[in-house]
């Protein structure tokens, strides 16, 4: 008889626990589902128009000029320590079109001056490739419109995954300027672009270093074929040090003087604060779309489990008939 009473209560609590069940699995459903149809798709959206808005600065228009026309910034490079190197650099987009250098020579104190030739301009690799990872990010959101239904939340995160794959990549190449030898770089070209003519004991290099267009100057001596000082040459490195020594073209030279400038590049700043918007929005995302998705697999587990406890029960009243009746 306590059997027959406890397996009634028992059913009724299952029955209770099983309805509650559906009703909560019904809109946890409903609430992913609408995750999945309007809430993904409204964030794709304020992602579309931040990097948009980063993809523009790469490209700004030259107001009063005709379409397609970039505009030109001028930008004074902050003075070293012992003003040994001032200039202008002219950007536009992402081509340094003019460099107005004054380097100060270490050992006479003599003022040399040197810009860019007018038939040559220098590409900012770093600049263009950010500008080719967020087009590509662009591209990977405009390829689930507003009419495209995600059917799994495993959907929603390779996009984002995809996504921030392109933003962190552009991030890194404004963040992580490129190491170099200083042969690569006596071979870059860089030091063929002035006029006049640059002398064989100095080299530059332009990077892009967060949101700095920066300048570094070397100068050079040659070290003699019967020198008795170590030759090492130098690794490859974003910045070298005095002492550096390397060798090209069958000669061995040494890094006497390094003079770093640079200047703020504000539009750049703006780039990578949108990458930083974009970013977190895609990771928040992504934790709203896993949470949702827990949680439905966890209600699903409970509907598959209540009904298996019903049946458990009853295996526990028929031992216990079978014992009575012993």
């Amino acid at each position: 008889m306590l059997g027959a009473e406890r397996s009634n209560a028992t059913l009724s609590e299952l029955a209770k626990m099983t309805a509650a069940s559906q009703a909560e699995r019904t809109v946890l459903e409903e609430e992913f589902n609408w995750l999945l149809k309007e809430e993904v798709h409204a964030v794709l959206k304020q992602l579309q128009d931040i990097l948009k808005e980063a993809s523009r600065r790469f490209s700004m228009p030259s107001p009063g000029l005709c379409e397609g026309q970039l505009k030109q910034e001028n930008f004074i490079l902050g003075s070293s320590t012992m003003d040994q190197v001032k200039g202008v650099l002219t950007l536009q987009g992402e081509a340094l079109t003019q460099a107005d250098i004054n380097i100060k020579v270490a050992k006479s104190s003599q003022v040399m001056h040197f810009a860019f030739r007018d038939d040559k301009q220098w590409k900012l690799q770093q600049i263009q490739d950010a500008r080719n990872h967020v087009n590509q990010a662009l591209q990977l959101l405009s390829s689930r419109d507003e009419s495209y239904t995600f059917k799994t939340g495993a959907e929603v995160n390779k996009l984002m995954d995809a996504v921030m794959l392109q933003l962190s990549r552009a991030r890194n190449r404004l963040t992580t300027p490129a190491s170099m030898t200083l042969p690569e770089l006596a071979a870059s070209g860089l030091v063929k672009m002035f006029t006049p003519p640059m002398p064989g004991d100095v080299m530059v290099n332009f990077y892009i270093n967060l949101s700095k267009l920066c300048l570094t100057v070397y100068q050079l001596h040659v070290l003699q074929p019967n020198t008795t000082k170590n030759f090492k040459s130098a690794g490859s490195s974003v910045l070298h040090n005095p002492g550096a020594m390397f060798e090209y073209n069958n000669t061995k030279f040494e890094v006497s003087h390094v003079h770093k400038v640079e200047c703020v590049v504000p539009w750049l700043n703006d780039t990578l604060v949108f990458f930083t918007i974009s970013l977190q929005l895609c990771q928040q995302l992504k934790d709203k779309v896993g949470v949702a998705f827990k949680h439905s697999q966890l209600f699903k587990c409970l509907w598959f489990l209540i009904p298996r406890l019903h049946l458990f029960d009853q295996k526990y009243n028929n031992i216990v008939k079978y014992l009575n009746l012993k």
